[in-house]
């Protein structure tokens, strides 16, 4: 699997020859229905310039559609509503331009003709890329070596996401619980016979050495041979995108060059995310005053709840939100984990949770240096003593500032289990290893369309 700013290269691959289809539909449309000069209008008269709203706003409508992160074809009936959607909200800001300035719109007769022809080819292109050209972008085959029960893991992450342009060829000797669907292709002392028929782009290995002892001669003689051999708490990083707990040790985290925020990248996010805290909070303030006003007028008690949670370094801190519950629900239950269609909201409260815009006040907590926008998510420290007991390197986590979103807040659902809690440290352990504004920026692009489609809210 290969990644470009955290972005699988199919998915990339796609967008980009989207953006030629569209472009090319919209050029077409013109030579197609101008009486005028189509060159003159598209050079002179700014047409190429008319496409690029209308080519970004497709562009989102297929992001917010999830059309990028799963570009498998399940349903062609649903592809093609989801591009007339996407096609409809092109048409709605052609009107909105109009009302702006009527010079800027694009010609009804193009628009019709290319957004026709745009939705057709992306249909046929993406049928097409679905079933046989991903076979070819980003392709890797991996060969899964021994029994440790994270190589089943690993195979069964592959087979929910196959955008990722991952295979696995098969076991070497396997864990007693395979993967559904993926052979034992033979034993240890069959390895390299095994790699000479499958081929595979990587070799994965993962072994109980009180179970079996490692072929270190074979894998030697493979190594020298020009196979990628990897160890299986690194491939299970790669390909699932989170630190593996099961197979991590403290001499790994001590000795690692790689693990631990950077001072310099620390700065930095610090610098953009208060910047990015003002101006949030300048944009959103006729919201939030909406958002209190609702609150204060559906039910008795105050505006904004303030709730203790660990922070940097373990320090506790209080966290705002806007009160999504009625007054004295955890009088009686105490600290508990918040649950789908939690009782405990009130009618403004859970439409606030569904939208995420109860967080909203959390953005002063940013601007206090207690949180940043991107972090893991700061948990109760009733949650943080009995966590800290059952999971190894759980305080670790607390080595950033906790933030308002965060890559485990992407990538998985909201949890209120401890295999939950372990899920979500390794995410957030992958997440402090790998800290980057482009990371960032990949996290905080997620939360806004969550936001809009109103995913993964209790």
């Amino acid at each position: 699997m290969i990644r470009i700013l955290f972005i699988p290269v199919g998915s990339l691959t796609l967008l980009i020859s989207e953006i030629i289809l569209i472009t090319a539909s919209f050029v077409l449309a013109s030579f197609l229905v101008l009486q005028v000069d189509p060159t003159d209008y598209l050079l002179y008269d700014g047409g190429l310039m008319r496409i690029l709203p209308v080519l970004l706003c497709i562009l989102l409508g297929m992001y917010f559609h999830d059309l990028y992160s799963g570009f498998f074809v399940k349903s062609r009936i649903l592809l093609a509503q989801q591009l007339c959607l996407v096609m409809g909200s092109a048409f709605l800001l052609q009107g909105m331009i109009s009302y702006v300035n009527r010079a800027l719109r694009m010609p009804v007769r193009v628009m019709v003709v290319g957004s026709f022809l745009s939705m057709l080819l992306m249909y046929v292109w993406r049928v097409a890329y679905s079933g046989y050209a991903v076979r070819a972008v980003g392709r890797e085959r991996l060969l899964l070596v021994g029994s440790s029960p994270v190589l089943a893991d690993i195979a069964e992450h592959v087979a929910e996401n196959p955008e990722k342009g991952i295979v696995v060829t098969g076991y070497v000797e396997g864990p007693d619980e395979p993967a559904p669907g993926v052979k034992v292709l033979g034993p240890l002392a069959a390895l390299r016979e095994i790699v000479a028929a499958t081929r595979p782009d990587r070799i994965v290995v993962g072994m109980f050495e009180r179970r079996n002892r490692l072929p270190m001669g074979d894998l030697l003689e493979l190594r020298f041979a020009g196979h990628i051999i990897e160890e299986a708490a690194t491939a299970y990083e790669r390909v699932c995108s989170r630190v593996c707990v099961k197979e991590l040790r403290p001499s790994q985290l001590i000795y690692s060059g790689e693990l631990g925020p950077r001072r310099q990248i620390l700065t930095l996010q610090r610098l953009s995310h208060l910047a990015l805290s003002a101006i949030g909070l300048i944009l959103a303030s006729p919201l939030m005053l909406l958002a209190a006003l609702a609150v204060r007028l559906s039910s008795p008690g105050p505006v904004l709840y303030r709730q203790k949670r660990v922070g940097r370094d373990g320090v506790p801190f209080t966290l705002y939100k806007f009160r999504s519950m009625r007054e004295g629900a955890e009088a009686e239950t105490g600290a508990v984990w918040a649950a789908r269609d939690d009782p405990r909201a009130t009618g403004v409260g859970r439409f606030l949770r569904r939208f995420r815009l109860d967080e909203m006040p959390q953005l002063f907590n940013v601007l206090k240096g207690e949180m940043s926008i991107v972090g893991p998510r700061p948990e109760r420290p009733e949650f943080v003593h009995e966590l800290c007991e059952q999971i190894p390197y759980y305080r670790q986590r607390h080595c950033v500032r906790p933030g308002i979103t965060g890559w485990a807040q992407i990538n998985y659902k909201y949890g209120d289990t401890l295999e939950d809690a372990v899920t979500k440290l390794e995410y957030d352990l992958y997440y402090i290893k790998n800290m980057s504004m482009s990371l960032d920026t990949y996290v905080i692009l997620h939360t806004i369309r969550a936001m809009v489609m109103s995913r993964g809210a209790q």
